[in-house]
């Protein structure tokens, strides 16, 4: 599944649009290297997202087409958050 798919999908990201604007922003690495908005993502991969001060690592656990509210979160397992202070 495209990584910008995936991050609406699990909710890590609200809307398309925007995780598409975070992987062009060079804010996004699959497995330690940045990502594309285009990147395959598979189950095991690692994900490491930047949100302004903060950056959260998961794991993807699972993939699916579309998730109801309750089932995103099942889709990854938080590893870890960090803030960064400036």
């Amino acid at each position: 599944m495209r990584l910008d798919k995936y991050l609406k999908v699990s909710r890590l990201i609200k809307r398309r649009t925007v995780a598409q604007e975070v992987s062009d922003q060079g804010r996004v690495y699959l497995n330690g290297r940045e990502a594309k908005k285009s990147s395959e993502v598979k189950v095991g991969d690692e994900l490491t997202i930047r949100f302004g001060q903060k950056s959260v690592t998961v794991r993807v656990e699972s993939i699916a087409e579309t998730s109801r509210k309750d089932e995103a979160a099942g889709m990854y397992t938080v590893l870890r958050e960090e803030s960064h202070k400036e």
